[in-house]
């Protein structure tokens, strides 16, 4: 069965050049542009993931992730971000994962593999701050 990854970007290009991305490895693509669509999608019960850009209109991705995690919170995200310094707040908040954009395909395939091979408890473990492994991919490597 393939895994359901939901894109929740505002920018109807980035959405779209994601969502080839990611179908042609295999996956099954939702959309959302504004975290209403998120919540909705998401409280649906049928994404497996979740990459959530912090630019999102109505309420912010970070706004979006703490209502994700207190509705689902073994449910797998990757915070799009498209300005440097937020790792801290990462951390923090027991993301998966935290990309810069530009973002490196091959490390977002790699991560959202990762992400959807990680057992349930290594999630609530990092929500719970009992480990803080989120993993953070700097714009630094897009490109190379």
């Amino acid at each position: 069965m393939k895994k359901k990854i939901l894109i929740a970007d505002e920018d109807p290009g980035v959405r779209k050049a994601l969502g080839k991305v990611l179908e042609d490895e295999g996956y099954e693509i939702v959309l959302a542009a504004d975290s209403h669509e998120v919540l909705k999608k998401v409280t649906s019960g049928s994404v497996d993931l979740v990459l959530l850009d912090i630019g999102l209109p109505i309420k912010n991705g970070w706004d979006r992730f703490d209502c994700i995690t207190r509705q689902v919170p073994a449910l797998p995200v990757i915070i799009l971000i498209g300005r440097a310094n937020q790792y801290d707040m990462d951390v923090a908040a027991g993301v998966g994962a935290l990309m810069e954009k530009p973002l490196d395909v091959g490390k977002l395939l790699q991560t959202a593999g990762e992400l959807l091979a990680e057992s349930q408890e290594s999630r609530l473990h990092r929500l719970c701050h009992f480990n803080r492994d989120s993993r953070f991919i700097s714009s630094q490597s897009a490109g190379r």
